[in-house]
């Protein structure tokens, strides 16, 4: 395949509602294709001689690695940053930041705090900029799911996606996804920590279903999936987490309560015996460790598109 050029207005992809529903299911096809080849150790180079920067504001384990052995293996290369070796560091404005970056490098990856931080880099940026995570959103981290999720049960279209716990960046991103893909999400968590209808208004009840109990959110649902009670920069908040929290712990008989079929999803690390039991993170209905390679994949597709659009 010669390379090609992106040509069009520059994309961005900061969160899950920046691509439509189309190019959503095309990045799905672009991952499967590039999976495939994968795991038959056949190259797929399209991003040759491309540069990649990962900036990273916050610390990270499967982000760093599946963006960056994504891109090797697409024939590009790397450059990762931090606060504690780059300028961002000693307070240069991210602006100034963006606008030097974006001028050596083909695509910036962003790990980092505020989402309007990663707005503002971006607006000041001549190359695609890409959500790592934010307090606010984790668009990479559902792309995965939603693509484990077909591999193993099908199109999410029509179906039920159960969130247990923290109203966080990760169910703020369903809630983008089920409205785009046409999936109905249930959320449940404890009070004070539930979605904020001043963010997401009302979306009609085929799209969210709200429940003060989390065995109820998951009667019925064909995926049940969680995170950690203390997300990243809260930790101060741990005690009360904890207490707040503790009837949210994905069990075997929440899990019973969904659909038969039902997947365990959870984007990682995971607290055994807090938000998830060990007997259903480490059981049948869990499919984490293929979430998290997914990861790669779909992170793969995705830098593909933004830098060569539809092939």
């Amino acid at each position: 395949m010669s390379q090609q050029q992106q040509t069009g207005p520059l994309r961005h992809f900061l969160q899950f509602r920046d691509f439509t529903k189309e190019e959503i299911l095309y990045l799905f096809e672009r991952a499967k294709l590039i999976k495939d080849k994968f795991k038959r150790y056949e190259p797929h180079r399209p991003l040759h001689d491309r540069n990649l920067a990962m900036v990273f504001e916050k610390a990270s384990t499967r982000t760093r690695v599946s963006f960056e052995a994504g891109m090797y293996q697409m024939g590009g290369s790397v450059i990762h940053l931090t606060t504690g070796d780059s300028q961002l560091g000693r307070s240069e404005p991210i602006e100034d930041t963006a606008r030097v970056i974006s001028r050596m490098v083909d695509l910036v990856m962003i790990r980092t705090f505020e989402q309007t931080r990663i707005e503002r880099f971006a607006a000041h940026s001549r190359v695609p900029v890409i959500n790592g995570l934010t307090n606010e959103y984790h668009p990479c981290q559902i792309l995965a799911d939603i693509f484990t999720f077909i591999e193993h049960s099908g199109p999410v279209e029509g179906r039920t996606v159960a969130w247990i716990g923290d109203a966080n960046n990760m169910a703020y991103t369903w809630l983008q996804a089920a409205e785009i893909l046409g999936f109905t999400l249930h959320v449940s968590a404890p009070k004070g920590y539930q979605l904020e209808f001043a963010r997401v208004g009302q979306p009609p009840a085929r799209v969210l279903r709200q429940f003060d109990d989390p065995l109820e959110a998951c009667r019925g649902a064909h995926l049940v999936t969680t995170d950690v009670w203390t997300s990243m920069g809260y930790e101060d908040e741990n005690e009360a987490r904890r207490k707040a929290f503790a009837n949210w712990c994905v069990d075997a008989e929440m899990m019973a309560a969904a659909d038969p079929a039902a997947l365990f999803m959870h984007c990682l690390p995971a607290h055994r015996g807090e938000e998830v039991s060990a007997d259903v993170i480490d059981g049948p209905q869990s499919v984490v460790w293929d979430e998290a390679e997914n990861r790669m994949h779909v992170q793969k597709a995705l830098m593909e598109f933004l830098l060569l659009g539809h092939l």
